[in-house]
């Protein structure tokens, strides 16, 4: 069998990088089990309906702040009604090495802070359009981990849904930060690759997509 090819960090744009393989697989495998607890509640996992109607494909589960078109608070009301799970130290933990492999600046990884992730899974046929990250008050870069099936995730510009944009392949245990000039570069998921997964990496079929992001709110904002 011909060894793998180790594939080469990319800044796609400036801000904008892939870091392929960073999870090892038993960090795969955590998160995965992270994921799955998360998804059982207190605010279980669903597909997110968009003020116009539409129902989002993809399944989200959220933690710190749930997220709802378009914006954060502590308490699902669109589902349940109960606060969601707190995000983890670990996770602030993990985000500050992810900003650390991508961007290499010691200074700016120990200031990150994440307080909310968002976890999207993919099933075979989920799909996410173009669009922004824009909910946040807080310009600090996101932070994306892929798990599972291989995506093909559009990367586009600052201004508008369509070209120019390039497409790259998310492969299970790449990293993908976001921040700087390309913090708000529109990018979506136009193809799940399925049967792509690796089962070792704890996840048999679809892909988990875990964005760690500093909201810039406070607890004051959430009594609001």
């Amino acid at each position: 069998m011909s060894a793998l090819i180790p594939r080469p960090v990319r800044e796609l744009a400036p801000g904008a990088v892939h870091v392929p393989g960073w999870l090892t697989l038993d960090q795969q495998r955590d998160l995965v089990a992270a994921c799955r607890a998360w998804a059982t509640g207190p605010v279980p996992i669903r597909h997110t309906r968009l003020p116009g109607g539409g129902v989002m494909s993809v399944r989200t589960v959220c933690v710190g702040w749930h997220w709802q078109p378009y914006r954060y608070t502590r308490v699902a009301g669109d589902v349940n009604g109960q606060r969601v799970a707190e995000f983890p130290e670990w996770m602030v933990r993990l985000g500050r090495r992810a900003l650390l492999a991508a961007y290499g600046d010691a200074a700016a990884a120990a200031e990150y802070t994440p307080d909310t992730a968002l976890v999207n899974f993919y099933d075979g046929q989920a799909r996410l359009g173009m669009h922004q990250d824009k909910d946040e008050r807080s310009s600090a870069p996101v932070v994306s981990l892929s798990i599972g099936d291989t995506c093909v995730f559009r990367v586009g510009n600052t201004e508008t849904r369509t070209k120019p944009y390039t497409d790259i392949e998310l492969v299970s245990g790449d990293l993908f930060v976001f921040g700087g000039p390309s913090r708000y570069i529109y990018h979506g998921v136009p193809r799940v690759l399925g049967g792509t997964a690796d089962p070792a990496c704890g996840l048999s079929a679809g892909r988990l997509n875990i964005t760690m992001r500093v909201t810039g709110l406070t607890d004051e904002d959430a009594r609001r």
